[in-house]
């Protein structure tokens, strides 16, 4: 039977019909079904701020007392500058007492003066944030400190908005839409703290290409690059749109047991940072675009003096090897190469911790129940440029080395061009003759 036979059809369509009616019939957990009143009342109040509805009267919104939050709802890091979190630790929120009553008024105080919010909140000053806000009728204006706080809060912690509502007292709809302003004013600071470092700032941040005291100094004549960055991916998983599934859901069962997760269902980030763990370069695509590194390779090509002479990038599996960019051989056929592998691989670890820190901060990029790829990157980005920011100014947070990057281990390697490759086996060859001769 083929997909032109009439009796398929009919097959196909019985089985998206059974689909829809098992859908719709079918019971929901408790938990279901409460993840889909919020995404309903989110998605009704946000169509109602785009269309300029008519607002809830003040006294009648969704504003609730604070309360004590759950032991999985801790509240973000941003007091310390090195934090080591317990997720399983009760915390009380800044606005509120043990008992649900409302905080003192030397408890908000408390959150203006968070030198965390403060940071934040005087990058944001410089864009006279505070005086473009348009107030919408019937909503509440918050501070710029307290919106500060609210935004790392979400972006941080994985608490929903009905948790922060009841924090902050507001109603949910305004919450989103003062988190998402927050975000899009963030990311008008992306070229002002993600920057490509150049000369003498790009100096003082390569480094050695290999982790062997001495060898370096004598082999950088013979040509042995230096380091400016590792470049690499991670995925940010987001939710499927609708859409999306009742597409799957109309293919044959047997293919959609072999079908991998659905591309829309992540983003795409790939990021290039120092030797500190600082980005140098954000990029953020949708799951189906896997043209990794493509875009930065082309723009070194065109512009040579962004890497400074004698250096390159180290990147992962599956990204273009070219004279800028030094990627593994997969796989090593001989000693050479699992040496040069060994090299790169200290490198890329560098990028891991960066991901796994920045992952451990903002602890909302673990999953973004978001259908709009748009608005999911503009979180996304958000996270990266107040990473670099905090890191900047000293806060540090470090997290767990694991699999973060969502992405296979074992990558058949990406694109090669001539002159990437002889550049490799020269750097193959000039470790191995270095580890020969002593």
């Amino acid at each position: 039977m083929t997909s032109g036979d009439p009796g398929w059809a009919a097959a196909a369509a019985g089985r998206l019909l059974m689909d829809l009616m098992q859908s719709d019939w079918e019971p929901l957990s408790h938990c279901e079904l409460e993840q889909r009143l919020d995404r309903a009342v989110e998605e009704v109040l946000e169509a109602e701020l785009m269309s300029g509805g008519p607002e809830p009267e003040p006294g009648k919104g969704g504003c609730v007392r604070p309360q004590v939050s759950r032991p999985e709802e801790t509240t973000p890091h941003t007091a310390a500058h090195t934090v080591t979190c317990h997720p399983s630790a009760p915390a009380v929120s800044f606005l509120c007492q043990a008992g649900g009553e409302p905080a003192p008024q030397n408890h908000l105080t408390e959150i203006e003066e968070n030198p965390t919010v403060q940071y934040i909140t005087s990058l944001l000053q410089k864009l006279k944030w505070g005086h473009s806000q348009r107030r919408l009728t019937g909503r509440a204006r918050l501070s710029l400190s307290r919106t500060v706080f609210l935004s790392l809060t979400l972006l941080s912690t994985r608490l929903s908005y009905r948790s922060v509502s009841s924090t902050f007292r507001l109603e949910k709809g305004n919450i989103h839409r003062i988190f998402f302003s927050f975000c899009h004013r963030v990311n008008t600071l992306q070229a002002h703290i993600i920057r490509w470092p150049t000369g003498q700032e790009a100096s003082d941040h390569l480094l050695p290409f290999s982790s062997w005291p001495g060898w370096d100094e004598k082999l950088e004549q013979k040509g042995l690059p230096k380091v400016l960055g590792v470049l690499g991916h991670t995925r940010i998983p987001i939710r499927l749109l609708a859409g999306r599934r009742d597409s799957e859901r109309c293919a044959p069962h047997a293919k959609r047991l072999r079908k991998q997760p659905h591309p829309d269902s992540w983003l795409n980030l790939e990021l290039a940072c120092d030797a500190e763990g600082r980005f140098i370069h954000c990029s953020i695509t949708r799951g189906s675009q896997r043209n990794r590194g493509t875009a930065l390779s082309q723009r070194l090509a065109q512009h040579p003096e962004l890497l400074p002479p004698g250096t390159c990038l180290i990147a992962g599996a599956g990204y273009p090897l070219t004279q800028h960019i030094l990627t593994p051989f997969r796989p090593a056929q001989n000693p050479q190469e699992n040496l040069y592998n060994t090299a790169v691989e200290t490198h890329l670890r560098t990028l891991e911790q960066a991901v796994a820190d920045l992952k451990e901060r903002f602890r909302r990029l673990r999953y973004l129940d978001m259908g709009k790829s748009e608005r999911a990157g503009a979180v996304v980005l958000t996270c990266c440029i107040l990473q670099n920011a905090l890191l900047h100014a000293g806060y540090v947070t470090k997290g767990q080395v694991g699999n973060h990057t969502g992405a296979d281990v074992e990558e058949e390697e990406g694109t090669k061009d001539e002159a990437g490759l002889r550049l490799r086996e020269t750097v193959s060859n000039l470790l191995y003759g270095a580890l020969e001769s002593d």
